[in-house]
């Protein structure tokens, strides 16, 4: 990409459709070199000063190191700005936890961001207050969902297992009365087979918009035709209809928006719902 249109964000629709959208008026004193990428949603930049700082891109989460469609992912970003002339769009938020800038990345107008769910490398997630272009991101992931471009595609971890057909995520409830973390077990995430055969989940998970949180089911677990099974955040006694993901300290589920992810023994998306 070349010829750098300074950016910030001005619309939540398409340009065209599946185009990302371009913004103007960024202040050109964020432009800076992307020199290196070190995963699919992180970059280092140069700033014309000689200083060097990491990114996090925000509005979207892409798989962990090791983990299906991260390679792609993290190649894709690399071609996308290594080497380029990039402009760092703030939301609300400075820094992260981990002292990362968090920042809209921008490449001659296109928000990086927006190529890569549209394209399937990467998930949408909701971090408020960093939410200004959640509503674009939202409507490309759909896009590429429908499409099943990238990792929507059923069979893009590996091959699709035949029982996805018939499972569901039934349920979400992402707020507990009262403090989440005093009472874990008030969220939770609820699993059907909608199918008259038994289903072995051995292997199969769900996880958070994050994907900072995950749950594996039990070795031998079934479920049974017609049978729903209540995953708790909390700890607790296991059943064939309730199971207990134990987290401790803080809940799994983020109140203001986010979406649980069914996912098979090769790392497939099967299912999502968004809460």
């Amino acid at each position: 990409m070349c010829g750098l249109v300074l950016a910030a964000c001005t619309s939540d629709t398409l340009t065209e459709a599946g185009t990302p959208p371009t913004f103007a008026g960024a202040d050109p004193n964020r432009s800076a070199m992307a020199v290196d990428v070190i995963d699919g949603d992180t970059i280092d930049v140069q700033f014309p000063d000689g200083r060097i700082d990491r990114v996090r891109l925000l509005g979207i989460n892409t798989p962990e190191d090791g983990e299906c469609y991260s390679t792609e992912a993290t190649e894709e970003l690399e071609r996308l700005v290594v080497g380029e002339a990039v402009v760092l769009v703030a939301d609300e938020s400075d820094r992260d936890q981990y002292h990362r800038l968090l920042r809209y990345v921008e490449n001659d107008g296109a928000d990086v961001s927006a190529l890569l769910v549209r394209d399937g490398f990467a998930v949408v997630v909701v971090r408020e207050p960093d939410v200004a272009r959640n509503g674009v991101l939202r409507q490309l992931e759909g896009e590429a969902r429908t499409s099943e471009r990238g990792l929507w595609n059923p069979s893009a971890c590996g091959p699709a297992r035949g029982q996805a057909s018939q499972l569901a995520i039934a349920g979400l409830r992402l707020d507990a009365d009262g403090d989440d973390a005093q009472n874990l077990n008030d969220e939770w995430v609820e699993v059907q087979n909608t199918g008259a055969v038994p289903a072995d989940m051995t292997g199969w998970g769900v996880r958070d918009e994050s994907s900072s949180h995950r749950f594996t089911f039990p070795a031998s677990f079934t479920l049974d035709g017609g049978a729903l099974v209540r995953i708790h955040s909390g700890c607790g006694t296991e059943s064939a209809d309730e199971l207990f993901w134990c987290t401790s300290g803080s809940a799994i589920w983020n109140n203001d928006g986010d979406t649980a992810f069914l996912v098979d023994p090769s790392g497939n998306i099967v299912r999502r719902v968004a809460g």
